[in-house]
């Protein structure tokens, strides 16, 4: 019998925080935007040390290697112990938040309701008929 701990890859990576519940994780690998070693794998899989583990989170991507095992839920110094990031994803997600901050979302820049002004923009707008009427 193996001495080496099996841990399942949704409880890895509870512990290694990138999920704040294992229920988050397992959602997220079922979904598929979790792949180990390029492949679409299950929430139990297990996580073996030197994988490399690709995410996307909040639209952002990572990709770690897995440098310990763990399946108890630490501090955030400990779990960032648990893996390591590979250059090209800090560097891809540096870019990534460089572009967010530069290119701001017009949406998230209104706050509260609509001003009547831009209500009847709006209606207008709903009004318009796009289609040639003969």
């Amino acid at each position: 019998m193996s001495d080496k701990p099996i841990i399942r890859l949704d409880k890895w990576l509870w512990a290694a925080r990138f999920f704040r519940t294992r229920t988050l994780a397992a959602a997220a690998v079922d979904a598929g935007r979790v792949r180990v070693d390029g492949a679409r794998v299950k929430p139990a899989r297990p996580v073996r040390i030197d994988d490399i583990v690709r995410m996307t989170i909040a639209g952002f991507e990572w990709e770690v290697r897995v440098l310990r095992l763990s399946d108890v839920r630490a501090s955030a110094g400990i779990a960032q112990t648990l893996y390591a990031e590979t250059e090209e994803s800090m560097a891809a997600r540096a870019a990534n938040v460089e572009r967010r901050r530069l290119e701001r979302e017009p949406a998230l820049q209104r706050k509260g309701r609509p001003t009547k002004r831009d209500r009847r923009r709006i209606e207008s707008l709903a009004s318009t008929s796009f289609v040639d009427e003969e």
